[in-house]
């Protein structure tokens, strides 16, 4: 291959890579069924490529080439079923046990027909099929957009530049070294672009299940917003954790996030653009923080930070300027709730973040106290250049925290 084709298609097969890797994160967050499809897709059209490409140790000519046909009608049937998958065509049990009798009989018959025919003519068969497949495909994805699927476009793109990879590696093998580098760069981009639609999609599909999870774990507790504990759950967790004091005194730690601006915003804006407000902070705020911190609302403006057995300060207080910092940045809010009129109803807004920072040793404080003293910590480091504000025990006072110079 010319030394652009390598270029190409070492960026598909580094696409490949970042599917599979987040595939493995989906799979350690228990979405196992994102994992499984990612994972699916991404190593059998990986498989596809390099068997085409001439990358398995088949020396004898004639086995090579009837084995990439056999390779060719079975990727092109997971691949096929995948989508099948995606545009919801395999809901009911009748549909997808059809489906899954017709690909297995199609991938039969073509073996069979395959071993009946010369081994030139044999790969050109696999990979008709694999066509084959995909068109129809690309049928059942139509279908899906005529009923107003939302992933149907994501399905028709993917199905198209699926086919186009297909049919550009299956003229690699039939014309083997005597093909241009264009078509090795026409057939890498086709199967860049189907791996990033199916991530895409596959997102897209099952993403719901993130919020299922949530919605199981909390209930009604669970504040569809900010996708974290409603105020109210909040007050349960830190009950329980004080409740656990009696048990086995620790030291706790516990920032308290007031955004002083969000009443001026709904003002001028409406309840929308809060909401808004409010979801991109939540999410800025749950990138931010390690996994070991405990997170929930607290009131209408704020959020509330729990670390346990906290006995390094220097460590929570790192976490409030970096939480300080990130909730600061600004943001373009959608001020309207037609998305059609986002160009034209949009306004960049900057939250007034304060965090209040209170330690909280043994048997010490309550929790309405220990709210109590976190908000007002947070009101009165909206007044102070670092936003942080920390409470001192002994005097009772709050006291600035500047931003650390290796900071």
């Amino acid at each position: 291959m010319d030394k652009l084709a390598y270029g190409f298609w070492g960026w598909y097969f580094g696409t490949t890579a970042l599917m599979l890797a987040g595939a493995g994160i989906a799979f350690t967050r228990s979405l196992h069924r994102i994992s499984l499809n990612a994972a699916l897709s991404a190593s059998a059209s990986a498989f596809f490529v390099v068997a085409f490409l001439g990358g398995l140790p088949i020396v004898d000519e004639g086995t090579l080439l009837r084995f990439l046909a056999h390779v060719a009608i079975g990727v092109s049937s997971v691949m096929a079923y995948l989508l099948f998958a995606i545009v919801g065509a395999l809901n009911r049990r009748r549909a997808r046990r059809g489906t899954q009798l017709a690909l297995a009989l199609l991938g039969a018959v073509g073996v069979i027909l395959g071993w009946q025919l010369a081994p030139l003519q044999a790969l050109a068969l696999g990979v008709g099929i694999a066509g084959w497949m995909g068109l129809a495909a690309l049928v059942v994805a139509l279908r899906s957009v005529r009923r107003g699927d939302r992933l149907a476009w994501r399905a028709v793109f993917g199905v198209i530049f699926m086919l186009v990879a297909i049919l550009g590696l299956g003229w690699i093998a039939l014309a083997r070294g005597q093909v241009p580098w264009q078509l090795h760069a026409v057939s890498a981009l086709s199967g860049t672009a189907y791996l990033v639609v199916m991530a895409s999609a596959l997102w897209v599909r099952y993403s719901y299940l993130i919020e299922l999870r949530q919605i199981m774990a909390h209930g009604p507790s669970y504040d569809p917003v900010t996708r974290m504990r409603t105020h109210t759950e909040t007050g349960h967790m830190l009950g329980d954790v004080f409740k656990r004091q009696h048990d086995q005194p620790t030291v706790l730690g516990v920032l308290v996030a007031s955004i002083g601006n969000l009443y001026a915003l709904e003002k001028l804006h409406g309840k929308g653009a809060v909401n808004h407000a409010l979801f991109v902070c939540a999410g800025r705020l749950r990138r931010a923080v390690p996994r070991d911190v405990e997170l929930g609302r607290f009131g209408e403006d704020g959020f509330v930070l729990l670390m346990r057995d906290c006995r390094d300060s220097g460590r929570l207080i790192r976490l409030a300027h970096r939480v300080a910092a990130r909730l600061g940045k600004s943001v373009v809010l959608n001020t309207s709730p037609d998305e059609t009129r986002r160009e034209s109803e949009q306004t960049r807004w900057r939250a007034e973040i304060g965090v209040g920072v209170v330690m909280i040793a043994g048997l010490r404080g309550t929790v309405a106290s220990t709210l109590a003293t976190g908000r007002a910590m947070s009101r009165t480091a909206l007044s102070y250049s670092s936003r942080v504000a920390w409470h001192d025990q002994s005097s009772g006072e709050a006291v600035e925290l500047p931003v650390p110079e290796s900071a």
